[in-house]
């Protein structure tokens, strides 16, 4: 039985945080009252007063802000990161390389197209409610009833819903019965029976029975347009962005800092033309520093993770929450149609003596008709046909549905040649109705009505009435909204991966504590009330205690994840209704399983597109194999970054000129940046716990081997300028073949955290590697543009020494990510995902 101060807020409309809606007006106003304060009466409004009440409170719709693709697309030209490589393609120009100021400028636009193609619409769940609103709805006007466009009702109309309607409109019930389903609203799992002077909210579906109401409150002023509000306002913070900032500024100070140095020797020096000297190397430093192909580098390696979900039964909707998953500390689960089905069925027949289980079950179907479209009766009519007793060969002669006034269903039936009477319905009603009941059986029956009640089922007493019209008690159904078969599973490979799982749902405290036993959850559940009573500086602590949450409403669920991410942690939340699209929106990783309403799908950043949790473990999987990806681009690009910076101040200091020329610095980047693309494919391993970015240790750890290299490149000039005897020209062509080269044996490296042998690149990965040693050291021999014409002896020193040099480092890099607890997903326990 619900909780009766929770019937009044569902009934009613009050939830936390909203005191100011038309539903709390409401309360507690007699229908009297409601009338008078809508201005309105039970024979409906006439048009004058529809199109006045349209003036004032606007129409059933919700509003939509349109964004201009134009201006989104240009806004990826706007930010720190592009600022610098427009700044960069200024300072070219300036300095007559027009050829790589357009190069800068194409490569800044490749990633605002890449970017730009991959976001995500903003107002696509805003779209789908306001569709969900689209529906017709019969209103009383001008005292007449007539069929109208739900978006033009307004408050102080009256409407008439039956069976299979949806309610178009928060009303207040002025005369009927009806049951609803409003678990796409509130989370419940069964129906709820509401009668005159209750609240029916917009949204919800009529499953028996007929009402009239008066509408109270439309658009973003219902139950179902606030949640719209809360997704219009939720976003998570962007993490992505954040990586990409810090990257920036990171190496940026580096830069700053070695183009300050270069700039006082220019001029103490006097070297010719200082300006142009000091212009030349801020452009390549800021080149060499700004991680150009980062945004499209990211944006690629999410999209192959969102194709290998795709196959595996997931559509990624949003492509950085494939990323953030790989920090996934909590995950929220909602309950009904998450963990449990969202589908009524028998879960326990208790029969009385002489009946058997199986007759109990047969005479519970021979109650019902399949043709109510009664949830309950198709449930039982269903597990019914599963059975077999003497009474399959009955025969229905006659059908009375069930009515709340007798809180009972009847069938005449035939049997055998007899006619017998067979009802179902409120046990207590049941069991009065069979007053020769002996006191022993009855205490079966209300002893078998408490168990199922303490584990928040719902049960149903059956009898059945011979020719002598007694009524004899047959037995009692218990029916609830079971487990999905594999959420036991599921919620113990998420604790093994160190998720903390925890189960959010709308339904009462006894059905929620009963779930999460069964599902494996833990112990520690609780009402929403009692966390109400704690101290708000509390709260936070307590809910990152919690096995679960019961008795919530969707401002709960958004606020919950609200709070959790306050904390710092990342945030995941699975569901399905229309009540947990604002906590799907806000979370990192929204996850909407396949039978969610479209709502829900398209606030969510992951929709699964099959039955079953399982694909979760692959979306946590392939998040962290993207984090491992990513992780091996940034450590390639920032230990570059560094060597490069380092180096070029060094070697200005040492041969008083620049040892990269602009054209040099752009082909470093393009095979550094870009070519390095092919590590989205690599062969990676997850790793079996939440992995975070920190950005200072992995700026460190890629700076101190950005160092080694360092030297490996002075050696390089070294042996250009008095062992091979090179000129200037030839010099800077060897480094730059050499940045070239050695990035691509880095990345063979930096890949696996432990030593690289320990794991095979992929193909892609080996094969660009391959591709582009080979095409550049034959630039480099027979000549060309790009760079000036060197012997073989030299091209073959540089591939030669870079290649010892690169696995010597090896010997360094390894306990050194192990110190800075970079570690090696190698070296842990691997996230094993068992096929669906």
């Amino acid at each position: 039985m619900r909780y009766l101060e929770y019937r009044i807020a569902i009934e009613t409309g009050l939830m936390i945080g909203q005191e100011g809606r038309p539903g709390e007006h409401f309360r507690n106003a007699t229908i009297e009252d409601t009338l008078r304060e809508l201005d309105a009466n039970a024979s409906g409004l006439s048009d004058p007063e529809v199109e006045s009440r349209q003036k004032k409170y606007g129409f059933n719709l919700i509003e939509e802000k349109k964004k201009n693709p134009v201006i989104e697309f240009l806004k990826r030209y706007w930010g720190p990161m592009p600022w610098l490589l427009e700044f960069a393609a200024i300072l070219s120009g300036v300095l007559g390389h027009y050829d790589e100021a357009i190069i800068i400028i194409i490569l800044l636009t490749i990633n605002a197209v890449i970017g730009f193609s991959h976001s995500r619409s903003a107002g696509k769940a805003l779209k789908l409610l306001k569709k969900k609103l689209s529906v017709t709805a019969r209103v009383l006007r001008n005292g007449a009833w007539k069929s109208v466009a739900a978006g033009e009702i307004v408050p102080g109309d009256v409407v008439s819903v039956d069976l299979g309607d949806i309610v178009p409109a928060d009303m207040k019930i002025l005369s009927g019965q009806v049951a609803v389903d409003q678990a796409a609203l509130t989370g419940e799992s069964l129906p709820v029976d509401l009668g005159q002077g209750s609240m029916a909210f917009s949204g919800t579906v009529v499953t028996r029975g007929r009402c009239t109401g008066i509408i109270v409150a439309t658009g973003a002023n219902t139950y179902f347009g606030r949640t719209t509000e809360l997704v219009k306002i939720a976003k998570p913070k962007s993490h992505q962005e954040e990586i990409m900032l810090s990257i920036v500024r990171y190496v940026l100070y580096i830069g700053i800092i070695a183009l300050a140095v270069t700039s006082v020797d220019s001029l103490i020096i006097h070297i010719s033309d200082p300006l142009v000297n000091i212009l030349t190397f801020a452009v390549i430093f800021l080149m060499g520093s700004i991680p150009v192909a980062l945004p499209a580098v990211l944006s690629i390696v999410q999209a192959v993770g969102a194709l290998e979900l795709a196959k595996s039964g997931a559509l990624v909707t949003r492509l950085d929450s494939i990323e953030d998953a790989a920090s996934l500390e909590y995950l929220y689960l909602d309950k009904t149609g998450t963990i449990t089905l969202n589908k009524l069925s028998v879960v326990g027949v208790t029969p009385i003596f002489p009946f058997t289980s199986e007759e109990v079950s047969t005479l519970g179907g021979l109650a019902s008709s399949a043709d109510s479209k009664d949830t309950i009766d198709s449930t039982i009519i269903a597990y019914s046909s599963s059975v077999k007793s003497k009474f399959g060969s009955s025969r229905q002669v006659e059908y009375t549905p069930f009515h709340p006034s007798t809180k009972r269903s009847e069938s005449l039936i035939e049997w055998n040649g007899k006619r017998l009477t067979v009802t179902k319905g409120a046990p207590q009603i049941i069991l009065a109705m069979c007053p020769d009941t002996p006191e022993e059986f009855a205490k079966q029956v209300n002893r078998s009505v408490e168990d199922a009640s303490q584990r928040g089922n719902r049960t149903l007493g059956v009898a059945l009435s011979e020719e002598n019209g007694k009524f004899k008690m047959a037995g009692i159904l218990a029916l609830a909204d079971p487990p999905r078969p594999d959420s036991m599973e599921l919620i113990s490979d998420l604790k093994h991966l160190s998720i903390k799982p925890v189960m959010l749902t709308g339904d009462n405290l006894l059905i929620a504590k009963q779930i999460a036993k069964d599902t494996g959850f833990g112990s520690n559940v609780i009402g929403m009330n009692e966390l109400r009573e704690v101290p708000e500086d509390e709260q936070v602590a307590r809910i990152e205690d919690l096995d679960g949450l019961a008795e919530i409403y969707p401002e709960d669920k958004y606020r919950i994840v609200k709070i959790t991410q306050a904390r710092g942690h990342i945030v995941g939340m699975t569901g399905d209704g229309v009540n947990d699209s604002p906590a799907l929106k806000q979370a990192e990783m929204g996850i909407a399983v396949s039978n969610a309403t479209d709502v829900a799908k398209a606030s969510a950043a992951v929709v699964l597109t099959q039955p079953g949790l399982r694909v979760i473990l692959d979306a946590i999987r392939v998040s962290r194999q993207t984090y491992e990806r990513m992780l091996t681009w940034v450590l390639n690009k920032v230990s570059k970054t560094i060597e490069i910076v380092i180096l070029l101040a060094a070697a200005f200091f040492w041969i008083h000129a620049l040892a990269v020329t602009l054209l040099g610095m752009v082909l470093i980047i393009f095979t550094n940046d870009f070519a390095t693309m092919s590590i989205s494919t690599d062969n990676v391993k997850s790793a079996a716990s939440p992995r975070k970015w920190s950005m200072g240790n992995i700026t460190l750890a890629a700076g101190l081997v950005g160092l080694l290299f360092v030297v490996q490149g002075l050696f390089v000039i070294y042996a250009a300028i008095y062992y091979f005897d090179a000129t200037l020209a030839v010099v800077q062509g060897m480094v730059v073949l050499n940045l070239i080269i050695n990035s691509q044996f880095r990345i063979l490296v930096v890949r696996e955290r432990g030593r690289f042998w320990s794991s095979l690149p992929g193909w892609e990965l080996l094969l660009t590697v391959i591709i582009v040693i080979v095409s550049f050291s034959m630039i480099g021999i027979v000549g060309a543009t790009l760079l000036p014409i060197m012997t073989v002896g030299e091209v073959i020193f540089i591939l030669i020494f870079g290649a010892v040099f690169t696995i010597a480092s090896d010997f360094v890099k390894s306990p050194l990510f192990k110190y800075l607890g970079l570690g090696s997903a190698g070296s842990r326990k691997s996230l094993q995902v068992k096929a669906n």
